[in-house]
């Protein structure tokens, strides 16, 4: 396997992720658009980027919920700027509160644009509650370990 060199190697390593990103965030989903994704506009789908925060929201709640989890509310969700086919999507959540039953997660989306001329852009933020579930889809208490 070839190794590709720079003359600086890893001197750009820290624009691989936004160096704005507060550090109380976890990289939980990574993504690239395609062009099945896209509208007649030419920008992907925002029915298909809901979908993918909704994933990505959902991995922290089920590490704690230790079990299924449902989605039960959006409760924010920003569209800040267009995604297009190549963007390299990551999206980041952060546990908002947790209750009973149910969890809220912030998600945002950060999109790495241009690799020539390397741009990192937030192009989505939300918030969204999923509940912890038993085997007949009733709400149970998440474990407090």
């Amino acid at each position: 396997m070839a190794e590709i060199s720079s003359p600086t190697p890893h001197a750009d390593a820290h624009h691989l992720s936004p160096v704005q990103l507060p550090g109380d965030r976890q990289l939980v989903l990574r993504v690239m658009p395609m062009p099945a994704d896209a509208n007649g506009n030419g920008d992907i789908f925002g029915g298909w980027i809901m979908a993918q925060v909704d994933l990505a929201g959902a991995v922290l709640p089920a590490r704690i919920a230790k079990g299924r989890i449902a989605t039960v509310a959006v409760n924010q969700f920003v569209f800040k700027q267009a995604v297009s086919v190549g963007d390299l999507l990551s999206f980041y959540a952060k546990v908002e509160r947790i209750g009973t039953t149910s969890i809220t997660v912030h998600v945002e989306v950060y999109a790495e644009r241009n690799p020539a001329n390397l741009q990192v852009v937030k192009v989505t933020e939300a918030n969204l509650t999923y509940v912890a579930i038993d085997m007949q889809g009733q709400p149970r208490k998440i474990p407090k370990d």
